[in-house]
């Protein structure tokens, strides 16, 4: 496989983030949601006026990995006010790893977490957290390999279903 290259994104990247966003929502939940739940997220939630706004956000950042030319996936961190929840100021949110289908297993999830470690670091917050679908076991057993443990949980609404996201924690040394 070619090496992955990890590229801080702008608003020149909303067409490829939100095609990645749409396809890896699919992929992803499509299959333990209703059509209508999965259409009415994607059309509130991965909509151009959203994402772009979510992407001119100077609290948000994004970041796509490519392989070669080809984007492959992408992530979204948020600090400060810009977090989906108000835990602690001084930290920084994962709200999105989403790698499309068909490069997983290709550590990619890997890298941009990775990246996400790094930021970390680099800002000084005092850890990562992030939300993870109960049902999600992909994603679970990945978080917690990488040290994550899970510290309080939410609800989370998708169309008329309310599900339990596992609020996960990393404490950046």
């Amino acid at each position: 496989m070619n090496p992955i290259e990890i590229r801080k994104a702008t608003l020149s990247d909303l067409k490829t983030i939100q095609k990645i966003s749409i396809q890896t929502f699919i992929e992803t939940f499509a299959a333990v949601n209703t059509p209508e739940n999965i259409a009415n997220y994607i059309k509130d939630s991965l909509n151009t006026e959203q994402l772009t706004a979510e992407l001119n956000n100077a609290n948000s950042q994004f970041y796509v990995a490519y392989s070669n030319t080809e984007a492959v996936g992408y992530l979204k961190i948020n600090f400060g006010d810009a977090q989906t929840e108000t835990i602690n100021k001084n930290a920084l949110e994962v709200q999105r790893i989403y790698v499309l289908q068909t490069f997983h297993g290709k550590n990619i999830g890997q890298l941009l977490l990775d990246e996400v470690k790094k930021i970390a670091q680099h800002t000084g917050v005092e850890y990562i957290w992030l939300g993870v679908w109960e049902e999600n076991h992909r994603a679970l057993r990945f978080y917690a390999k990488n040290g994550f443990v899970v510290f309080d949980k939410h609800v989370f609404t998708l169309g008329n279903d309310e599900q339990t996201d596992l609020l996960m924690q990393l404490l950046i040394k």
